[in-house]
């Protein structure tokens, strides 16, 4: 699940910055910085009264995207190429369900007022707090609604960059709303996604905390990762779904090549560049994976569904192997998916569940918490 970007040259937006920051502040020395061992992102520097947290460009290396100065106190002078927000935050809009679970280990849930898309929201929290009229959903997360996010007037807005140019986020900044950037999922591993935790921890004043838990995640991701190396066997995986003529794969730089990789299975694309996903057609996917062992993440409920859906499924080895794969498997009946949402901030769990898959054998008796095989 993803989202959209801004920024910082246009007049409109320095005009912005300039009102929260000071134009004659010299530039001083960071004291600090946050220690980040997979993400790429972002970067977090500690001053003497504030702290900058910077977005990079995801479409241009190393390009700055947005630039943050956190305060305690508004009265604290800023540079004035950023933007300035009073932390730690009390009030947010969550425009992808990728936040919610990072919120949720942090214990700052509570903290959104605003949300999109709500019919496809898994987290029980969040249901419930909508459920009390105590969270507006603003409406489909490419189409926000302007009007009532002005009137819900969050502290800020978590959304992510997909357009160089975001009228919506201007807007919002003309009303004293922050957008604030989270792009996690351009990160080209699981474990750089996960480690937007301390992204969002930051703007709560809950460093501390998201780091001691990225590192109990990371631990576990590569103690489990270190159980599958150097051995013999590698399945030959394919992913995804026929969808509208349109068959879509991850790239060799997607962070589900990645788990692939990790979870030491062999990969058509490994050696691709693409970060993104791959559009292909039907006769390509037959060409490069009709002899796969395991087909993962078929968004199908059974192999009945996927035959009736295109017959020529049938051609895939995985089908004749009854070896077929969804990540459906913490669904609720409105469509909403938890893999969608909490495996963003759990990869050890993710990686779990496709070794189990692929090397059964090493993890007896484990229970998938994402997958489940499609029956007939």
């Amino acid at each position: 699940m993803k989202k959209i970007p801004f920024l910082l040259l246009p007049c409109f937006v320095l005009f912005i910055a300039c009102t929260h920051g000071n134009s004659h502040l010299a530039k001083e020395q960071p004291v600090d910085s946050l220690l980040l061992s997979h993400a790429e992102g972002f970067s977090i520097r500690y001053f003497q009264n504030y702290k900058e947290v910077v977005v990079f460009n995801p479409f241009s290396h190393n390009a700055v995207y947005q630039r943050y100065y956190l305060v305690r106190d508004t009265d604290v002078s800023v540079p004035a190429d950023g933007l300035k927000i009073k932390i730690p935050v009390r009030s947010l809009a969550a425009t992808s369900v990728t936040h919610f679970e990072f919120l949720n280990l942090l214990h700052v849930i509570d903290a959104v007022t605003g949300v999109c898309s709500s019919k496809i929201i898994y987290s029980p929290q969040i249901n419930e707090r909508l459920n009390k009229g105590l969270i507006v959903d603003l409406g489909d997360a490419f189409n926000i609604n302007l009007e009532k996010t002005v009137q819900l007037h969050p502290d800020l807005v978590m959304v992510s960059g997909y357009n160089q140019n975001d009228p919506f986020a201007q807007r919002l900044l003309q009303a004293g709303i922050f957008p604030v950037y989270n792009n996690e999922w351009m990160e080209k591993s699981l474990l750089g996604r996960a480690e937007w935790i301390k992204f969002v921890a930051v703007f709560f004043d809950k460093e501390k905390i998201a780091d001691s838990l990225y590192l109990e995640i990371e631990k576990e991701y590569q103690n489990t990762a270190n159980r599958v190396k150097g051995i013999k066997f590698r399945p030959q995986i394919m992913s995804g779904s026929n969808f509208r003529g349109t068959w879509y794969m991850p790239g060799g730089r997607n962070f589900m090549a990645q788990l692939f990789s990790d979870a030491s299975g062999n990969y058509f694309y490994a050696n691709d560049t693409t970060v993104g996903s791959l559009p292909l057609s039907f006769e390509k996917v037959l060409k490069n994976f009709s002899e796969s062992d395991v087909w993962l993440n078929c968004n199908y409920a059974s192999l009945s569904e996927l035959l009736q859906a295109d017959p020529r499924h049938a051609l895939f080895r995985p089908v004749k192997l009854q070896q077929v794969y969804n990540f459906n498997k913490r669904m609720l009946p409105s469509g909403a998916n938890d893999f969608w949402e909490s495996a963003v901030a759990h990869p050890d769990l993710l990686l779990k569940d496709v070794i189990f898959i692929l090397h059964p054998e090493l993890l007896p008796g484990y229970e998938p918490f994402y997958t489940q095989k499609l029956n007939p």
